[in-house]
């Protein structure tokens, strides 16, 4: 099989949803071996009976997936509404290995995938993350520590009810996912949806997510600089627009991970954000930029289109809850955006609640993946 198959639906009984994907994808070769499902959170008490259906109807037993306030497949955003999107692949046997779902402890699996692992030296993984374990970050650190030149993609469950994932059943509490030896190739970029407009401020001095000081000022008065007179009058307009950046250490690319600000206490001059701060590590401030993340996804995708090692065979991508269709437009643009770099690309996704991109929790940011 060269190209993967798939099929997306919306909007109709999840029996029909499954038999509209189903359709699209016709016939499933003999040499099928993997399937990625995402579902919009609405399905989970079918979730179940909509997996043990797919896996009848395509003789595949290897799942994993997760929910998510929306769905996207090529060219196509779903939301508000029951939605599936499912991408049916086929992978070399020994190249590929399920990570079940791991709530605290990796050593398991670790010790049971020990010889897979050493058949190479990189692999890739996809990861699904329940955001209501705090051990997360530190299960794929663990993770990235234990699988050899690892990099990770993927993203955490998002939903307005529990949060599930796919791993062969239905599962919750941690992460999970798929690793892959070299002998899939892949293809892989992140784009971001926040802008740095300020210059870098080392943190002189906080307490655990509180900024006491930058550039051994009080906090809040060099962020008032930075966002101008207009905005420092009114700090209401702050929330949804103006954020934290983190530099990641050593990036040739200048990368950086955007977190919320959570907090400003006006009287001691103190700035909270979504994030542990240690002192002598930097900041700057972002705002979040329409166009500019345009621009970056169109530097992306034609990043990405000039890596490919061979041609694409299908990509899954996640997005942020806070881009698509507030960022981009109602319309599908953001994934129409891929589709006009990539063409009619089997693609399958969903929007999340934080973007995991080479090892790390990013936010505001899309990933994508193309396998080759």
């Amino acid at each position: 099989m060269q190209q993967f198959l798939f099929g997306h639906s919306g909007d109709q009984q999840p029996r029909q949803l499954v038999k509209d994907c189903l359709d699209q994808v016709g016939q499933v070769p003999d040499g099928a071996n993997f399937g990625f499902l995402y579902a919009t959170y609405t399905l989970i008490p079918k979730l179940g009976i909509i997996l043990d259906t797919l896996r009848q109807r395509t003789g595949i037993t290897h799942w994993c997936g997760s929910v998510g306030l929306g769905v996207s497949a090529t060219g196509k955003e779903y939301y508000d509404q029951p939605a599936l999107a499912v991408m049916i692949a086929e992978f070399p046997e020994a190249a590929f290995r399920p990570l079940p779902i791991q709530t605290g402890d990796i050593n398991e699996f670790i010790t049971g995938a020990g010889d897979w692992l050493k058949n190479d030296e990189f692999y890739f993984g996809i990861l699904h993350c329940d955001p209501g374990n705090m051990q997360v970050p530190s299960l794929i650190s663990a993770l990235a520590l234990n699988v050899p030149n690892a990099f990770f993609v993927g993203g955490m469950s998002s939903s307005a009810d529990v949060n599930v994932q796919v791993a062969d059943a239905v599962v919750s509490g941690g992460i999970s996912g798929v690793l892959f030896s070299s002998d899939v190739p892949v293809a892989t970029g992140h784009t971001q949806g926040c802008t740095p407009f300020s210059s870098r401020h080392v943190i002189t001095a906080c307490q655990r997510n509180i900024i006491i000081e930058l550039d051994n000022r009080p906090a809040l008065d060099v962020f008032m600089e930075d966002v101008g007179e207009v905005i420092a009058r009114d700090l209401q307009r702050v929330a949804g627009y103006i954020f934290a950046g983190f530099p990641i250490p050593g990036s040739d690319t200048s990368d950086y991970m955007v977190r919320n600000l959570v907090g400003i206490d006006e009287g001691n001059r103190l700035i909270a954000v979504g994030h542990m701060l240690t002192e002598g590590s930097e900041i700057m401030f972002c705002r979040r930029d329409g166009n500019t993340a345009r621009q970056d996804m169109q530097r992306m995708l034609a990043d990405i289109k000039g890596r490919m090692p061979a041609q694409p065979r299908g990509a899954v991508y996640y997005s942020c809850t806070g881009r698509g269709r507030y960022q981009f437009g109602p319309d599908s643009e953001e994934l129409n955006m891929i589709r006009d770099e990539l063409g009619d690309l089997p693609l399958v996704g969903f929007f999340a609640n934080g973007e995991i991109f080479h090892n790390r929790l990013y936010g505001y940011t899309g990933v994508l993946t193309v396998f080759c």
